[in-house]
């Protein structure tokens, strides 16, 4: 007797919730309906990706950039509304945000 059936035999009016498929995901951030816009600059040099125009709470961009820097394994900050990424990777910042509902707009080169 495994333990779904001893909480059947202890539980008999229970009924079981539907699984977590059937619920709609909960987006992780807090979309908007103006576009982030993704740009690309060279400060002292090296290449840096910028993200900016995100207008939703701190916590949610704070969270945003942590996750962007985790997926990409690079270095960068929170500035000024701004997310400052290490390197050129516009494409997979952008595929990201794209992925998780955001509208994106691609600046310079």
């Amino acid at each position: 007797m495994d333990l779904q059936d001893q909480l059947k035999n202890l539980f008999p009016d229970h009924v079981p919730e539907p699984s977590d498929s059937a619920k709609p995901a909960k987006p992780k951030y807090w979309l908007q309906d103006d576009p982030i816009i993704c740009k690309y600059e060279k400060r002292k040099g090296k290449p840096v990706t910028i993200l900016e125009g995100y207008n939703g709470a701190a916590s949610d961009f704070k969270k945003m950039a942590k996750d962007i820097k985790t997926l990409l394994g690079v270095g960068g900050s929170t500035k000024n509304d701004q997310i400052i990424i290490q390197g050129d990777y516009r494409d997979r910042i952008m595929a990201f945000l794209q992925e998780n509902g955001f509208r994106v707009k691609r600046v310079g080169g």
